[in-house]
């Protein structure tokens, strides 16, 4: 057996419609998350969630979210080199009413921010690929399982 798998909170931050994005580098290549990661031992999700928020994005008060919205989760294929199982847990918030310009991260991961127009979503690589999904997406929907994803 591989390894346990790993919980991942995020959230969708939306601004002005657009949704906020992290860009990372891996390997020589780029990559769109959204904002979130890792929860400790012992840690709550929410909490999980606010402190990666201070790390990736800069947001040291704690907006309010709501969900989660969704779960997912991306299972590397048994072909790849290392075995990766990851459970996102997805969370919304909204960022109206804020001044995006002081966005900066203490993360060394994280390469830059960036608002996306849903339409825009199918252009980049997103992991977990969830574009359709985000592209349907509205504040109030129920909690939506969206399955394995396999990382490409």
């Amino acid at each position: 057996m591989g390894t346990e798998p790993r919980i991942r909170v995020s959230a969708i931050l939306s601004w002005g419609g657009r949704i906020l994005l992290c860009r990372h580098e891996k390997n020589g290549r780029a990559y769109w998350l959204l904002p979130g990661g890792g929860v400790n031992s012992g840690e709550g999700l929410v909490r999980a969630l606010h402190r990666e928020l201070a790390e990736e994005v800069g947001l040291d008060d704690e907006i309010p979210v709501e969900g989660p919205v969704a779960i997912v989760d991306s299972i590397a294929p048994v072909r790849s080199f290392a075995a990766k199982h990851v459970v996102h847990i997805i969370f919304s918030g909204d960022l109206e009413g804020r001044s995006l310009e002081t966005v900066t991260s203490r993360d060394a991961a994280v390469r830059g921010h960036r608002l996306f127009d849903v339409g825009e979503l199918d252009e980049i690589v997103l992991h977990p690929p969830i574009q359709r999904f985000l592209g349907r997406w509205r504040p109030g929907d129920p909690v939506v399982y969206l399955g394995p994803l396999w990382a490409p």
